[in-house]
């Protein structure tokens, strides 16, 4: 009997081409979303210089800005939009006027950490660093905000909504949620006030957007900044921290 009647020698030759199907699929599929990471990243190129900000404005077109591991990465917390978040009663909401300079409005892509910044102008309290943020719209001497900012007596003050982009973070504007703490003195250590409300802050956004005590980081974290100083200068109090906001949220 010849060869080609054999039937150990047609399952042979079933395999070797249903083999070459699946490998012709498998090289379609890896060629499509390789076009489709392609043309996203074109598309967010396109997006940042339609928006035609002045080359010193990285922070107002960042937001826009994915990289792979956002696209192929650990899945997303997704974005509360502001008219739906209940908000304690210790928040004070005041938002600063929708401007270029420090509310862009552009939406969050999601919420996947809360970061702490310290506000680096010792001795200023809360007010002051939300009415410079709001007096941006008019200086334009820079592109700066944040979410929250925390005063010297532990105020609590909402300054840009909770699905929208402030420029704290740098390149994780766009999936971050902002606080900056005011500070006393130069060294950057916290009062026991701005202290105990930044743990319930924390405790409470931790619990809002289902955020794990990984996802609790310093501005350090992010580009490396000595940002928030005091707790970058001395890792064991930010260790501190991070132990009282978790003793905090089990309580």
């Amino acid at each position: 009997m010849k060869r080609e009647y054999d039937e150990e020698y047609i399952r042979e030759l079933k395999l070797r081409k249903l083999k070459r199907i699946i490998k012709k699929r498998v090289m379609l599929v890896l060629s499509l979303m390789l076009v489709l990471v392609i043309s996203l990243m074109a598309l967010k190129w396109f997006d940042s210089r339609q928006a035609g900000a002045p080359e010193q404005s990285a922070a107002q077109t960042e937001a826009n800005n994915k990289t792979w591991l956002d696209i192929f990465g650990k899945k997303d917390h997704k974005v509360i939009p502001a008219d739906r978040l209940k908000l304690p009663d210790w928040i004070e909401v005041a938002y600063i006027t929708p401007n270029q300079y420090s509310r862009p409005g552009t939406k969050l892509d999601a919420v996947n950490a809360v970061v702490i910044h310290y506000v680096g102008n010792p001795g200023t309290n809360g007010w002051q660093n939300h009415d410079f943020y709001e007096n941006l719209s008019t200086t334009g001497e820079n592109y700066v905000s944040s979410n929250f900012i925390i005063g010297l007596d532990g105020t609590v003050i909402l300054c840009v909504p909770l699905d929208e982009v402030a420029y704290a973070s740098n390149d994780r504007n766009h999936d971050t949620i902002s606080i900056e703490c005011c500070h006393p003195t130069a060294d950057g250590s916290f009062t026991e006030a701005t202290y105990q409300s930044l743990i319930k802050l924390v405790d409470w956004l931790r619990g809002t957007y289902g955020l794990s005590m990984d996802e609790v980081i310093r501005h350090y974290e992010v580009t490396g900044k000595i940002c928030p100083k005091y707790y970058v200068e001395n890792p064991d109090a930010w260790e501190r921290f991070l132990a009282d906001v978790e003793k905090y949220s089990t309580n």
